[in-house]
């Protein structure tokens, strides 16, 4: 179990990062596309995606850009954030096995509506952006900290994941 604490409007400033990094597995894209029911076999044949340009399958551009929702979950501002709007750009395929390192910036904030626009970017192990885009949030105005909830196992069919 893990401890996160919230940032408040009030504490978050221009220029504050904060960064989540994950590598994708074949399992996870399988338990995306059950949950999104984005079931395209250039996510899940081999056979299928070996014929496109990408040579084998690659992760769902949504399951890749999910890594900013961590990061603006579990990072910055935090719990209690509540997402309002997400501009995105996929500039490369996602595979099996790479390692995405999702960084977000503080750009501007609203008083009036208590609102913070992120810059986001998603790299991959190479350095290279896999993923842009702009966040607008939210930010909590009440300070929290929670224990992060153990996730339970999950079965898919008669794969147990």
């Amino acid at each position: 179990m893990t401890t996160i604490t919230n940032y408040t409007y009030d504490e978050i400033e221009i220029g504050q990062t904060a960064t989540y990094s994950r590598t994708i597995t074949q399992r996870e894209i399988t338990l995306f596309a059950a949950a999104s029911g984005d079931v395209n076999p250039l996510h899940l044949d081999a056979a299928y995606a070996a014929t496109t340009p990408f040579e084998e399958p690659i992760a769902h551009g949504i399951l890749s850009a999910s890594l900013i929702s961590a990061a603006i979950a579990m990072k910055l501002p935090g719990p209690g954030v509540v997402y309002v709007g997400q501009s995105l750009r996929f500039l490369r395929p996602v595979k099996a096995g790479d390692t995405l390192n999702a960084r977000i910036e503080v750009t501007a904030k609203r008083d009036d509506k208590k609102f913070v626009t992120l810059n986001c970017e998603i790299v991959n192990q190479h350095a290279k952006p896999v993923v842009t885009g702009e966040a607008l949030v939210l930010a909590p105005s009440e300070k929290v900290t929670i224990d992060t909830p153990e996730l339970p196992a999950i079965s898919v069919g008669e794969l147990r994941l």
